[in-house]
């Protein structure tokens, strides 16, 4: 199952890739992640583990798969039966930035996880892609 929710933010794309991409600091500016824990140092790289804490979802490490600076990450969370895919993309276009936020359930348990839970991650990532316009832009304003 694959989820997506895009928002237009009015702020440069460096600035949302930089809200975006600071997963430590997304409970300051998400209801929908309780807390965070990097497991390594540094900014995002190939290789990095964090640890989320979510509402109403199990907690689960995350590494990152894919990654180009500035535009796109993805990272993977691994359970019994089950891959979880979250994307992250910036791109600049005419209208504004757009970010997209995308979660793709695969696996054996993929397709039930997805269906169980698919009202809330819709919910989560429209919430997120919306705080996320919300903190961009006034980050921007303020900078």
């Amino acid at each position: 199952m694959r989820f997506d929710h895009s928002s237009t933010i009015q702020a440069s794309p460096e600035r949302v890739w930089e809200v975006f991409s600071d997963v430590e600091r997304w409970p300051d500016w998400t209801p929908t992640v309780d807390s965070v824990e990097r497991l390594d140092a540094g900014r995002i790289h190939i290789g990095a583990r964090t640890r989320i804490r979510q509402p109403k979802l199990p907690v689960a490490v995350w590494e990152v798969t894919e990654l180009k600076d500035g535009e796109y990450f993805e990272w993977v969370s691994k359970a019994p039966g089950i891959k979880t895919t979250g994307g992250h993309r910036v791109i600049q276009t005419p209208e504004g930035t757009v970010a997209t936020a995308t979660i793709i359930q695969e696996g054996p348990l993929g397709w039930l996880f997805g269906r169980l839970y698919a009202g809330l991650t819709r919910r989560y990532i429209a919430t997120e892609t919306a705080k996320l316009k919300e903190i961009s832009e006034s980050r921007q304003s303020a900078g």
